[in-house]
């Protein structure tokens, strides 16, 4: 497909083909090797290079799968490039990866099995207008919603987008079996190696103020219970401590508040708590193109204007 020996591609010669690489940051010189075998070798040599996870591609096949289906590079009569993409999911398919095109047209690569994308979004890049319009009507939910549907229809969707998997919400009925998480959840490390994470999660501000919903002293105890207590992991019939605590807010995290929360916390349990606020959930839900919850959706307009006279 690379070098346009397949059906639905573009057939590049050898010079074309080095400009195919170095569209992708790759300083592959192509000096007249059998076309096929040569971008097969350096496909192979992409593949070794370093990447987040077993569940995620290295950046520069990334790159590579973004150039092959390129819309702008049409090919006979496939307009949308579905023909190619299409060709082109039949060989990934094979290794459990499927491509796909984002809202943008751009296309992405995602593991099939765990239905994560194969390249790590950058929370801090510029947004475009659309994902600026999505951010804003998941900023006005997060404003409105329960802390329940704040950990269902937000927290858990997002976690399970970044990898996370065994994500187990505690809920408000089980809070007294709870041992200050609202939920619990297990990532496995290129190594195999898993590690366990707890959320305690909550709706609004967290501050210093003694407000007693978001009262930093409430989260300590809650933090601290929960690095302190055992939870059940089915999969291996055994109990296992949580690795690291997540403090998760739908509002602010004041500096006043991380502050004291790592104050009161020991040197071995510091290094343990992490902290997302509203802007982290913000900017992640928007650049891993997760669809917003229901509720955060505008209504409908009804089906005639209210001002309009009765049609009869």
């Amino acid at each position: 497909m690379i070098v346009g020996d397949a059906e639905h591609f573009h057939y590049r010669s050898s010079k074309y083909i080095t400009e195919f690489f170095e569209d992708c940051d790759l300083e592959f010189l192509h000096q007249g090797e059998t076309r096929p075998v040569w971008a097969a070798e350096r496909g192979e040599e992409v593949l070794a290079m370093p990447k987040a996870s077993a569940t995620t591609m290295p950046d520069a096949f990334v790159r590579i799968i973004r150039r092959l289906l390129d819309r702008g590079e049409v090919v006979n009569d496939d307009a949308e490039r579905s023909l190619a993409l299409a060709a082109l999911n039949i060989t990934l398919a094979r290794e459990g990866w499927e491509a796909f095109y984002d809202d943008h047209s751009i296309a992405q690569i995602k593991h099939i099995a765990t239905n994560t994308v194969a390249q790590m979004a950058n929370p801090h890049r510029p947004f475009t207008p659309s994902e600026l319009e999505r951010r804003d009507q998941l900023l006005a939910f997060l404003g409105r919603c329960s802390e329940d549907e704040l950990i269902e229809d937000v927290l858990l969707p997002l976690f399970r987008q970044l990898g996370f998997h065994r994500i187990t919400a505690a809920g408000h009925k089980d809070k007294a079996l709870e041992y200050g998480k609202d939920v619990w959840m297990k990532y496995t490390l290129p190594t195999l190696h898993v590690l366990y994470f707890g959320i305690q999660a909550k709706k609004g501000k967290l501050d210093s103020s003694g407000v007693s919903t978001s009262n930093v002293a409430e989260i300590h105890n809650q933090v601290s219970m929960m690095l302190g207590h055992e939870i059940f992991d089915p999969e291996l019939s055994r109990r296992v401590l949580v690795d690291h605590a997540f403090i998760v807010a739908g509002g602010e995290i004041t500096k006043q508040a991380r502050n004291w929360i790592g104050n009161k916390l020991d040197a071995s349990k510091r290094s343990q708590v992490m902290f997302m606020d509203r802007d982290d959930i913000l900017n992640l839900f928007v650049v891993n193109n997760l669809p917003l919850p229901k509720a955060a959706l505008p209504s409908p307009s009804s089906a005639w204007d209210q001002d309009d006279d009765v049609p009869f």
